[in-house]
């Protein structure tokens, strides 16, 4: 009997069992990882060969000072604290009301604007809590106010709160450069288009709908003030110089990435200054909620080298990789299966532990198969948006469902996002048929 190949399923099998459990994530891989060392070591005391142990764990050491010292990991609190620091500059409040001012007299005006300042949270600020709770609190209930159907509402709040954890300067690619060995500027230069696709996929289908059945979202009663136009230019003003200041020094190569999130974070704390909004207060909660963010990462970090390192050692890594090039597939076959996995995965997994879980145990297999590693990070990336749309583990539904007015139920909101999991999946079906949207740029370092 192969004793490494049964406890490599053992493994994955405990994972999954313990998921259910309610225990934080970063402490089942952890835990599972140190009881099968533990386990190794009893099965080796007992002559049987098994080829992980306690020694095997002096690894993760070294593995976490690594990671901890990984340069190009230093933009993650910078780009969590900008974000937070201009959550609480009111900049998306004054310049959803411009837009609202300015659309609100067409049907669907108002489910444009909001899908158009989720595009600019998006680029802001990265954090998909902070921007599906904010236009859940700004929007949902002026949209309702208005007679918005209330699946449309929740659907069109949720799917463009989510935008921000795609389109540059975004944490999960931030996240995803080093497992995928990718630099943080490619990874944004990348998913800069498929980002404005989804976003240019729901507009469309938001004017399509409103146009065909105007009185799910019918437009807005008060007239349009007389300088709404000139409103939505001063209100988009700051927050497109902070955009530009942070994503045009990385795509220019003026800064490294690093550099630019320092930048970015002075700009949010300096306009949140110029909007009055700053203060020891405001320091404060954004400090506490970027360190609570990376500390929770970080945590997943830990647990998952731990893990990741044991099953290594018994040899998993090279069983997925010989049972994933095994099968009767080509590159882009293998390519759909994976994308299938990850879909599934985040049906119940955040996409921290599936980038920090799958990433690493694949990304040898894209070597392997000559596929190519930043069009197929920016695939998993797009596939992983629906993973905070669909149940039951479906953070945006969540957040969402905290901040929305009453009689917005779970059901309203599971009703609401199957659309634009749709077009989310369209979106990713474009992508695979045209890489160049991703791998645009001749000159990327691959």
């Amino acid at each position: 009997m192969d004793w490494n190949l049964l406890l490599v399923a053992l493994m994955f099998a405990s994972f999954l069992a313990l998921l259910f459990t309610g225990y934080p994530v970063a402490w089942v891989l952890a835990g599972v990882g140190v009881w099968f060392a533990l386990l190794g070591e009893a099965l080796n005391a007992g002559g049987l060969p098994v080829d992980a142990d306690l020694t095997t764990l002096s690894l993760v050491v070294d593995r976490i000072y690594g990671t901890m010292s990984n340069y190009g990991l230093v933009p993650l609190p910078l780009f969590i604290f900008m974000g937070h620091m201009l959550d609480h500059s009111g900049i998306a409040g004054e310049l959803l009301r411009a837009m609202q001012s300015a659309l609100g007299r067409i049907s669907g005006g108002l489910a444009i604007a909001v899908t158009l300042l989720g595009v600019v949270l998006a680029a802001s600020t990265g954090i998909i809590g902070a921007s599906v709770a904010l236009l859940g609190t700004l929007a949902l209930p002026a949209m309702l106010e208005d007679g918005y159907q209330p699946e449309l509402a929740v659907g069109t709040v949720a799917a463009a709160g989510c935008l921000g954890i795609l389109i540059p300067p975004s944490i999960m690619l931030v996240l995803m450069s080093e497992p995928m060995q990718l630099s943080v500027g490619d990874l944004f230069l990348g998913a800069v288009f498929p980002g404005l696709l989804l976003a240019g996929l729901y507009l469309a289908y938001l004017v399509a709908v409103c146009t065909m059945r105007p009185q799910l979202a019918p437009a807005h009663a008060a007239p349009m003030e007389r300088d709404a136009v000139a409103g939505v230019l001063r209100a988009l003003l700051p927050p497109l110089a902070l955009i530009g200041a942070v994503l045009g020094s990385i795509f220019f190569g003026i800064v490294s990435p690093s550099e630019a999130a320092g930048v970015g974070a002075v700009g949010a704390t300096l306009l949140a200054a110029a909007k009055g909004r700053l203060g020891l207060a405001t320091l404060r909660e954004s400090s506490r909620a970027t360190a609570r963010t990376t500390s929770f990462i970080f945590a997943i970090f830990l647990g998952a080298t731990c893990f990741s390192v044991v099953l290594r050692g018994l040899g998993g890594d090279e069983v997925i990789a010989n049972a994933i090039t095994a099968l009767p597939f080509g590159p882009t076959g293998i390519v759909l299966c994976l994308l299938a996995l990850v879909f599934a995965l985040g049906f119940f997994l955040d996409w921290i532990e599936i980038t920090l879980i799958v990433l690493p145990l694949v990304e040898p297999i894209t070597t392997t198969l000559g596929i190519d590693k930043l069009w197929f990070t920016v695939l998993v990336a797009v596939c992983l948006q629906t993973s905070f749309l669909t149940p039951p583990v479906g953070f945006a539904l969540f957040y969402l469902k905290g901040v929305a007015p009453e009689g917005i139920e779970l059901p309203h909101l599971y009703r609401g996002v199957v659309p634009f999991v749709g077009l989310q999946l369209a979106g990713l079906a474009a992508l695979l048929f045209w890489p160049e949207i991703v791998t645009w740029l001749p000159d990327v370092a691959y």
